[in-house]
């Protein structure tokens, strides 16, 4: 049986090339690799104040990214959180053995709640929100970036609390970082993460951005001093920079700064744009293609495939913790 791997990604704001780069484009070629379960996270996206309507559309958005990036729906589960019941109430059990001193020390939450005047209880919860989506499919991997590895080792610390103290349920999982392109850098400040929550819009290309808007938004990303256009760690501008182009064209460390030798900053800012843009227009056009009953099809198939494995699996953890209905014999 191949290894299984979990992954999702909220519904707010817009797709931008770091996450295709960093995340999407990993499970595309995982997908073939691993049995995998992709998942629109949209109670995650609850944490912070959303528009209902906004939500309901960017939920059904991302389902056609996924599909459009090539996440196939015959090899892989693709479906949306809340079709899902028994991902929040694994998370009141997780919740049951979840100590408030690890929730405080998460970075993010650290983070967001200083950003926010009002924090939600959901937003302190998300980790083991996050916890109870991995462990209700019994994954062995997880994709992750850098800034989420710290939620996994919650994951990974309740599922190894919870087997000892009700008896082995839970599999313990292992993080999937890639060694190139888990972090792609904001085009206007690369001392930080690309971030659909950045202050400055230019800092991100979004995946349905137009021709115009991509070349805009490279002309305008920072640079390093100096002239050379090579990979190296003390010019991190450049290097995102090449990074991206890298990972478009598929090409080498080696053949990317042979090609850019002897060139300036404004041929790498025009060709990468023009790279982009080769790669956004045909993925475009696949997003714009995939009709409403297609997509329902395709998240109702997903669904049901996602219930097969969820439902048993809170039925153990159930009966290990000794919670019974009504149908229960004695």
């Amino acid at each position: 049986m191949p290894k299984r791997i979990f992954s999702g990604a909220q519904p707010t704001g817009n797709v931008h090339l770091g996450n295709y780069l960093g995340a999407l484009r990993n499970w595309v070629n995982l997908q073939h690799e691993y049995e995998s379960f992709f998942c629109i996270v949209n109670l995650h996206a609850l944490t912070v104040a959303q528009d209902p309507k906004i939500l309901a559309e960017k939920t059904r958005e991302l389902a056609r990214i996924y599909l459009a990036v090539g996440i196939d729906p015959e090899v892989s589960t693709i479906f949306i959180q809340s079709d899902v019941p028994e991902h929040t109430q694994l998370t009141w059990i997780l919740n049951c053995i979840s100590r408030v001193p690890e929730l405080e020390r998460m970075t993010q939450f650290k983070d967001k709640s200083r950003k926010n005047e009002i924090v939600s209880v959901g937003l302190f919860d998300y980790p083991v929100l996050m916890a109870s989506d991995i462990l209700l499919y019994r994954t062995d991997l997880v994709p992750v970036g850098e800034d989420q590895k710290q939620h996994l080792e919650l994951t990974r610390d309740l599922a190894i609390r919870f087997n000892r103290d009700f008896g082995e349920t839970f599999r313990v999982p292992e993080p999937y970082i890639p060694k190139v392109g888990a972090r792609i850098m904001s085009l206007s400040d690369p001392s930080r993460k690309m971030s659909k929550s950045d202050d400055d819009p230019n800092g991100c290309v979004m995946l349905l951005d137009d021709p115009d808007v991509v070349n805009r938004k490279f002309k305008r990303a920072v640079t390093d001093s100096g002239s050379e256009i090579r990979f190296d760690d003390s010019r991190p501008a450049i290097t995102n920079l090449l990074t991206i182009y890298q990972l478009l064209t598929g090409q080498s460390v080696e053949v990317v700064e042979t090609h850019f030798a002897g060139k300036g900053y404004a041929q790498l800012k025009q060709n990468l744009a023009d790279v982009t843009v080769e790669f956004l227009r045909p993925f475009q056009q696949r997003v714009k293609g995939i009709g409403g009953e297609t997509l329902n099809r395709i998240l109702g198939q997903g669904r049901e495939k996602a219930q097969q494995i969820a439902k048993p699996m809170l039925t153990n953890v159930y009966e290990a913790m000794g919670i019974v209905g009504s149908a229960a014999t004695d």
